[in-house]
């Protein structure tokens, strides 16, 4: 499904010229050993999830940005149920813009709040036509200006859709990166800095699927399955919190 961005093999997506990078102040430069031992991290990673990608299905931006939007409060496995069809009914920002809301309401009822899921696919079609002809932008203050779309979500369509280097951090990549002791954030934001500042961006995108893969198999929230982990096996997990 990151069908646009380009692979250079275990690292990732090749990054773009001027790619951007987390903006909200700079963290302290990592040591040398933590930066080798995040990419060793990631090197047993991709081992052990070579296929790691985004799980929304699309094919398109316009489908990725729609299906991230609608993947808040529920599941990747949920969204791709309902998109399908909905994609085949509204197929472009201007088919959204101008969706019968009561048809769409329907559509989106097995999501929940399907209400509000609603006004706010159309209010995000309307601003995609007024703002860009109805194209998806590739620019992330572009993405965050758009109705319902915040910097995660910014985030899952640079760094799946147009292969810009890109760092989403979801509740695996939260819980991850502070048992790996790659920071003690809980802002988002904060974490997506601290992890910019471990990995090459060629890293990121991939990085990303790569340890919430590894969070859903193997490192839970609640049980955590450390007998079973490979970064345990090979001295590379210092269990924070664990």
């Amino acid at each position: 499904m990151e069908s646009s961005a380009t692979s250079t093999g275990p690292g990732g997506s090749t990054p773009s010229p001027g790619a951007p990078v987390p903006t909200p102040g700079e963290p302290d430069a990592p040591s040398d050993a933590a930066a080798r031992r995040a990419a060793a991290v990631d090197d047993v990673l991709i081992g052990l999830y070579p296929d790691a990608r985004c799980t929304l299905d699309h094919d398109s931006p316009f489908q990725l940005l729609v299906a991230t939007v609608l993947s808040a409060q529920t599941t990747d496995a949920r969204v791709n149920t309902i998109t399908p069809e909905l994609f085949a009914r509204y197929p472009d920002a201007a088919a959204l813009a101008g969706a019968d809301r009561v048809d769409l309401e329907a559509r989106l009822r097995p999501l929940g709040m399907h209400h509000t899921r609603a006004a706010r696919l159309i209010a995000l079609g309307a601003e995609l036509v007024a703002a860009h002809g109805g194209a998806v932008p590739a620019d992330r203050k572009a993405l965050v200006a758009l109705p319902g779309v915040g910097r995660k979500t910014a985030n899952v369509v640079l760094g799946d859709a147009f292969g810009v280097p890109a760092i989403t951090v979801d509740t695996h990549v939260g819980r991850l990166s502070r048992r790996l002791g790659w920071t003690t954030a809980r802002d988002p934001l904060a974490v997506e800095r601290d992890l910019a500042a471990l990995w090459e961006p060629a890293r990121w995108t991939g990085g990303c699927h790569r340890l919430i893969e590894h969070g859903r198999t193997v490192c839970r929230a609640r049980a955590p399955r450390c007998e079973a982990c490979a970064l345990n096996a090979a001295g590379l997990c210092p269990r924070v919190g664990v």
